[in-house]
């Protein structure tokens, strides 16, 4: 069974950067369109990025300037480095991989950033 795990959230001030990582339990990334998506409490899910399994990359207009998707194959990780974060960035984040027409979500962490 694969398994999605994010790290890397936390609470940071108002400009300040986190990187989230996403690390598969098997070997499926490389071969994976892998998306992060975040919800913040009240409002939808949102997609924020994602990295094609060529390498292609495309952002929400609110992160875009801001957010950088990438992917390490060899480690079966991909990243989201989040600079100038700003308070509505704050949201849980989870990372999501579709390989062969099967969905995979992590359980999400939790960035917070104060204003």
């Amino acid at each position: 069974q694969v398994q999605l795990v994010e790290s890397g959230g936390g609470l940071v001030q108002a400009g300040g950067s986190l990187r989230l990582s996403c690390a598969a339990s098997g070997s499926i990334l490389s071969i994976a369109a892998v998306d992060w998506f975040r919800q913040a409490p009240g409002k939808q899910r949102e997609l924020v990025a994602t990295i094609t399994s060529g390498g292609s990359t495309s952002y929400a207009d609110s992160v875009k300037g801001r957010f950088t998707i990438s992917r390490d194959n060899a480690k079966n990780t991909v990243y989201l480095q989040m600079n100038s974060l700003k308070p509505e960035d704050t949201a849980v984040y989870n990372c999501h991989a579709e390989v062969l027409g099967l969905n995979y979500w992590g359980r999400g962490t939790q960035v917070t950033v104060s204003s």
